[in-house]
This record gives C-alpha cells, sequence and structure tokens, in this order.
C-alpha cells in the first residue's frame, strides 16, 4: 500500500471545487425552454403523473438510481466516533465508489443523532426521496437495531456495508477456499477475533453457508465470549460458548478458520502452527493485519491466506459487492436486501474466481497467468466482469424471492446496459498504473525544479510505480523537496551543468550520431548540458527507460533532442502524438494532436498504423475514423480526398482493422446517426473510439476545446513511434496528469521491442 502524507490528503479534498462530489445536470438546459421544461411549468405534469401513480417516481425521477449513504458518525474506519462532520469525507468517498464501480448516484447525508430510536425516524422518513439506502460507519451494537429496524419499516433495499459487505466478499473466499483444502463447511472449526458489526456479519454469513454455531468461538477485547459472562448483547450471546477456553492460545488449538477483525499483529507464528493442517486464515485488520503475509507463509506451507491489502494475494475489499448487490437492486426495484440476494452474491463472486480470467485483466496487474489457487481465492477489484457477474445474481435471486417489483426478461440486453451504464472503460488509468507497478522502470524527469514534478516524483515513490531520476540543480532541488514536505532522499539527482565528464561522453555520442547533420562537438557538449538532451542520452544509452519532460518548455523544443538523439523506430518517417480523452461514454484517442503540421496522404497511413497500434496497447480494440468535413464525398476539397485516400490504402494493407472516412466528427461518434445515414460503413452499427485529424490544427484545437469545456480528463500526449519512451507534458499539467504520463511511460517501457 502506498503512504498518503498529509498534505496530500488535504490538498486533494480542498482543492477547489472542495470535496469529491457534484450534482450534475442530465438533461439540456440551454435555453428558457429548457428551463420551463425542468422547472416551472413544465415541472408540474411529472409531479400530477407521480401523484396519480406512486411507482411513476421511478420514471420521471432519478429515485430508481439514487442511493443515500448514511452515517452519525460514531465508527468511522478506525478512527472511532468523530462525530458527523468528520464523517462527510468518508461518506462522499462512498459515493464516489458507487458511481465509479455501477455507475449509482450518491446524496451522502451525515446526521447528528445517536438515538437509534431518532436515528431509524430520520432515515426512514428520507424513503421518498432514494432507492436504496447504504448505512456506513454507525458502531455496534447499535447498528444492528438500526438496519434490522429500517430493513423491517422500509420498502427499498438497505444494508449496514460495514457488516455485511465484508461478509459478502470473506464467504466467497470461504467457499473456495474449503474447495481447495477439500473441508467440509459442516465440520470445520472456525475462530473469530473481533465481535464488531463485520466480524457477527461474517460469522452470521458462515452459519447461514453451513458453518455450525457449536463450532465457533468469537473474542473481543476481553477474551473469549463465554456463556458465564455477564451483560452480553444478544449478537454476542449468539456466539458464547460454555467450553473451557479463555483466550486466543487455547481456542486456536487445531482450528481450521481464522477470522480476524480487531488488530495488528495478534497472531503469532505458535498460533498458526497450533492450528489444524491446511487452515484458513483470513487477517482483515487494517492497514496492519492480525499477522502479516510474510511471516505467515514463512510459518507454514499448507495456508491459505487472505488479507485486507491489496498488496497481497486475496484482498477482502467491500468494493467487490457494494456497487454491483445495490446496482442488482435497484435495476428490480427490489423492496430489500434479503439473504437470498446476499447469498447470490456470494456465490456469483465465488464462480468468477473459477473461470478463465481474460487478457485485460492479467495486464491489469501485471501477471502473465491467473487462475483458481490459494493466491487466487477471488477475484480483482479492477475485474471488468464484475458488474456483469453479480448485478444479475442478484436481481434474479430478488425476482426468485419475491420482492422485485420490476421483472427483467431480456438477460443479454440487460449485461449490456450494465457495461454501458457504468462507463465501464473509465478504468483505463487505473489499469496502466496497476501494470506499471509490477515492474517499475528508471524515469528521467527534465524539469525537475518545478514543484509540480516534485510532487509528482513523490507520487510515484510513493506508490511504486517508477524510480525517478530528477535532472536540475541539486541545492535548488534539496531546497524545493525540504520546503514542500516530501520525502525523496533516496531519490537520484543529476545536475548536467557539473557532470564534466558525462556531459564529455554524451556529447562524443551526439557528434557521431548528427556530424554529417550540422554539429560540432564543441555544439554538443553545450547541447548536452540541456536536460533535455541529456535526458535523451541517459534513455538512449540504457542508463534510463524513459524521458518525460515539456513541462516547461514549448514542444518543438522538447521534441527535437529526443528526435535527434533517440529517433524513430526503423520503418517509421514520422513520429505522431496521442491524446487520450476520458469520456462517460469510455476512452477516446485523438492523433495526431502535437507533430504533424499538414500530413500527406502517407503520413495518414503512418499515423493511422501508430494508433491502432497504441488503442491496443491500451487493451482496446480500435474502430478508427479519418475526419473531415465531409461525409463520403459529401464536399469537395483536399482534405476529403487525402483522409478518404488514406482510408482506402489502410483498409488494403491492414484488412482487419475496422476504419473508415471521411467523416465528420459527430457522425463517428453517433451509433444510431451512423448507421440510419451510412449503413454501408464498416462503422456502422458501433462508434469510433479513435479519430484521426486531417491536420495538426484541428487535432490540437479538439482536444484543448474538450479539456476546458467539456471538462473531461486527458492523457498525454503520449509521442507514438519512438525507439524508446519520451513524452511530452503540455504546459501546466498537473500532478495527477504527470503521474499518469509517468505509469504509461513505464508501461510502454516494459513493453519496448514487443511491437517491433
Amino acid at each position: 500500500m502506498s503512504k498518503v502524507r498529509k498534505n496530500e490528503a488535504l490538498d486533494f479534498h480542498s482543492s477547489k471545487p472542495a470535496g469529491k462530489i457534484e450534482v450534475v445536470a442530465t438533461k439540456p438546459l440551454s435555453s428558457q425552454r429548457d428551463l420551463a421544461l425542468a422547472y416551472s411549468p413544465g415541472v408540474a405534469d411529472p409531479c400530477l403523473e407521480i401523484a396519480d401513480k406512486k411507482e411513476d417516481v421511478y420514471k420521471y425521477t432519478a429515485k430508481g438510481n439514487l442511493v443515500g449513504v448514511i452515517s452519525n458518525g460514531t465508527a468511522v474506519l478506525g478512527l472511532g466516533d468523530i462525530g458527523p462532520e468528520a464523517s462527510k469525507p468518508v461518506m462522499e468517498g462512498k459515493g464516489v465508489l458507487f458511481k465509479k464501480f455501477a455507475g449509482i448516484d450518491v446524496f451522502d447525508i451525515e446526521i447528528d443523532e445517536t438515538d437509534p430510536d431518532k436515528f431509524i425516524q430520520i432515515v426512514k422518513s428520507l424513503e421518498p426521496t432514494f432507492g436504496g439506502i447504504n448505512l456506513e460507519d454507525i458502531k455496534a451494537p447499535e447498528s444492528f437495531q438500526i438496519e434490522e429496524e429500517l430493513r423491517e419499516k422500509m420498502n427499498i433495499p438497505v444494508m449496514h456495508d460495514d457488516q455485511h459487505g465484508t461478509a459478502i466478499i470473506s464467504s466467497s473466499a470461504l467457499i473456495n477456499a474449503l474447495q481447495l483444502n477439500g473441508k467440509e463447511i459442516s465440520e470445520i472449526k472456525v475462530v473469530v477475533n473481533g465481535a464488531g458489526a463485520a466480524a457477527i456479519a461474517c460469522t452470521n454469513m458462515y452459519v447461514a453457508l453451513g458453518v455450525k454455531i457449536e463450532n465457533i468461538v468469537m473474542l473481543d477485547s476481553k477474551g473469549v465470549i463465554r456463556k458465564d459472562r455477564e451483560n452480553l448483547s444478544a449478537s454476542k450471546a449468539k456466539y458464547a460458548t460454555d467450553r473451557d477456553l479463555h483466550g486466543l492460545d487455547d481456542s486456536l488449538q487445531n482450528a481450521d478458520v481464522f477470522l480476524g477483525l480487531s488488530v495488528g499483529n495478534i497472531l503469532s507464528q505458535d498460533n498458526l502452527k497450533s492450528m489444524a493442517i491446511d487452515p484458513i486464515v483470513f487477517a482483515l485488520a487494517n492497514p496492519d493485519p492480525e499477522i502479516s503475509y510474510d511471516l505467515a507463509m514463512q510459518t507454514r506451507d499448507d495456508i491459505i491466506m487472505a488479507t485486507g491489502r491489496s498488496d497481497h494475494p486475496n484482498q477482502v475489499n467491500n468494493v467487490l459487492g457494494f456497487p454491483y448487490i445495490f446496482r442488482g437492486a435497484l435495476d428490480v426495484r427490489a423492496t430489500c436486501i434479503n439473504e437470498e440476494m446476499k447469498l447470490a452474491a456470494v456465490n456469483a463472486i465465488a464462480d468468477l474466481a473459477k473461470e478463465n480470467v481474460p487478457e485485460i485483466v492479467l495486464k491489469a496487474y501485471g501477471l502473465k497467468s491467473l487462475k483458481f489457487s490459494p493466491d487466487y481465492l477471488i477475484p480483482k477489484p479492477l475485474d471488468l466482469r464484475l458488474i456483469t457477474a453479480i448485478s444479475p445474481a442478484v436481481a434474479k435471486a430478488a425476482m426468485d424471492s419475491g420482492v422485485a417489483q420490476h421483472h427483467i426478461t431480456d438477460w443479454d440486453a440487460y449485461e449490456q446496459e450494465l457495461r454501458e451504464r457504468i462507463g465501464i472503460d473509465q478504468r483505463l488509468m487505473s489499469r496502466i498504473i496497476t501494470r506499471a507497478r509490477k515492474n517499475p522502470k528508471r524515469v528521467v524527469f527534465a524539469d525537475a525544479d518545478d514543484i509540480n514534478i516534485l510532487k509528482a516524483a513523490q507520487q510515484v515513490v510513493d506508490e511504486n510505480i517508477a524510480i525517478p531520476i530528477l535532472l536540475g540543480e541539486e541545492e535548488k532541488l534539496k531546497t524545493l523537496i525540504k520546503e514542500n514536505n516530501l520525502e525523496l532522499s533516496g531519490v537520484k539527482i543529476i545536475d548536467p551543468r557539473v557532470e564534466k565528464e558525462k556531459v564529455k561522453e554524451f556529447a562524443q555520442l551526439l557528434f557521431e550520431k548528427r556530424s554529417r547533420k550540422g554539429i560540432t562537438f564543441k555544439l554538443a557538449k553545450k547541447y548536452m548540458s540541456s536536460r533535455n538532451y541529456f535526458g535523451a542520452m541517459m534513455v538512449d544509452t540504457g542508463e534510463a527507460d524513459a524521458l518525460i519532460s515539456g513541462l516547461n518548455n514549448d514542444y518543438p523544443k522538447t521534441i527535437s533532442p529526443a528526435l535527434q538523439i533517440i529517433g524513430a523506430e526503423e520503418g517509421i518517417s514520422r513520429v505522431a502524438g496521442l491524446y487520450i480523452i476520458n469520456t462517460n461514454r469510455g476512452p477516446i484517442f485523438f492523433a495526431d494532436t502535437t507533430v504533424n503540421l499538414d500530413p500527406t496522404t502517407d503520413e495518414l497511413v503512418q499515423i493511422i498504423g501508430l494508433t491502432a497500434r497504441a488503442v491496443r496497447f491500451f487493451d482496446y480494440e480500435p474502430r478508427i475514423a479519418l475526419l473531415s468535413y465531409s461525409n463520403f464525398g459529401s464536399a469537395k476539397g483536399e482534405v476529403p480526398a487525402k483522409t478518404a485516400e488514406a482510408v482506402r490504402i489502410a483498409k488494403e494493407k491492414w484488412p482487419e482493422l475496422i476504419i473508415d472516412g471521411e467523416l465528420q466528427a459527430n457522425v463517428a461518434l453517433n451509433k444510431e446517426l451512423l448507421e440510419e445515414t451510412y449503413p454501408f460503413s464498416s462503422l456502422a452499427g458501433t462508434t469510433a473510439n479513435a479519430l484521426i485529424f486531417p491536420n495538426l490544427a484541428s487535432g490540437n484545437i479538439a482536444y484543448k476545446l474538450l479539456m476546458e469545456l467539456a471538462g473531461t480528463e486527458a492523457v498525454g500526449p503520449l509521442l507514438m513511434g519512438m525507439k524508446k519512451p519520451v513524452h511530452v507534458l503540455q504546459i501546466g499539467s498537473s500532478v495527477r496528469e504527470i503521474v499518469n504520463m509517468t505509469a504509461t511511460a513505464v508501461v510502454d517501457a516494459q513493453s519496448a521491442g514487443s511491437h517491433k
């Protein structure tokens, strides 16, 4: 797990607009008529329809896709009772996860009320607003009463995720672990260390799966929960034992399963050794498990283990469950989330881990293979199949158990709707960053005296994305690092101006490369004092794996040294620039946006080839449109002629490639318009995900307008066709954009040579 610094977290949350969520209109509001329809007088009509037929609220409002994330702040993360205001950043964060993974909108509501009865009354009164309620960070035992009564009193799905999320995911892991070690669930002995909401919910779920209550020992901070203890809550009393057991040491003797939801490093090696053969250990305390993964693996070679951490196999992460469970429940308008729906989620998650893992998931985690085994009990959080595995299973269970008010009949169409609803391709950078972490490469930052570069360097170190090398004046950089409370003491700093011998060595190499291009040895030495030249030569000679530059220089001044020193791949006469624009329909690739002023037909064909390869590099199948002001000859001119000819040549050269043009941009991106007007097109029935512009002006203008007016996130510009990774930042890039570019450069370096 990467280190998150206090200042970084505070800056993230306080940068304008403050917080992590906002309300976005889903209908156009660009005219007086739009406003009249959205509000007065037009809004009266849907109001009257709903007054007439209450369930039409799902037809005319966002209720059916709206979840309330509600807390009173009495058990926030591991911070305890810190109050409702202090819980709001967590609730906003939960809302972000709902949106990212399941396309569900959220209002977070923090309630200043600790009396369970009053809290229940407040939440119950909110039922007209929401399609579902996610209770969060409410302390036990009140959380049990609150959830139970709200489920009885409300006719919408209610779930306390702290309890049931962990229970569902760990239950999937338990089912699969038992399949691997061959033990029967009705015979296993289980020790549960912890008796909070999550521990009780997990144990309840294990019992529902077949674990016998008499085979369970539960411990809290006072030791084993025994029947002779006074003042036990009902939830603890259910698991009280009369056996002569008092602590963890004697409880674990010959136990088959240890479930920890307590505190870190409480489980010893001797405890592990005392367990039965083929023990199952779920050490789920965060950030430090009850026993470290490495120590457990050293202690026994027959152990099957899961933790709550992302840096070890089998991460029990609630994000595997709650977004998709609510998605399925909302889509059939379930009146509750019942046990049948939870068990359906458990089995869907367990089953998914046994299926063949697609290449896109392997690439995301930098793995060559992944199959059902002790190291792969449950799917990875970035597995794109989770929503289509879990949500339909939950929806079917709701229908079969009689709590669904709306029935799905076309399941294929529903799965497609799920993919489209969440903009599933938004996870592109998550996959790239995960791949980069698997094998970090040395990345030279030419503009290291910029504070955003230093902050990005800190982040890539913390997240193990790359090994940064900083070019700049050492004392100046150290001062900036200290002033900004960064921890970069182990990062190499190089000042080309004082590296006399290295400059001389690099100058000789440049002279040999460019002596017939007007560069003398003296001029080469002068150039090598420049960080762009020096950094490019480091990459060329293998002293670094990739170069990031351009933050404070014009693009031509940045790219020129790289072209002179590293150069284009063999067979490539023109490199090209690519931007990835992340939209709500997924990423769209823009080329050429930065290099070629007015490419010829042949150069456009080369750009097509480079773009297709780049799109596949990011794990997408390219669907390319060459853009123009014309649709298939509807207007004449030089641009339509050269783009149409480039398409013709490209189709001959790469017959398997989905490509068409010349096309206007709106037609290329509008499935219905394209299919209706030009059904003969190779893109008919779909839309383009890669747009190639006829000249630099159009491409550059297009991506910059989108970034500023539409607020889309852009990754780039990526330089396509270079022998080795060189990527040029746009002036004023944010820390996030620099980190994204760095991760892309690392993955580019990892796969260098594979496309040649």
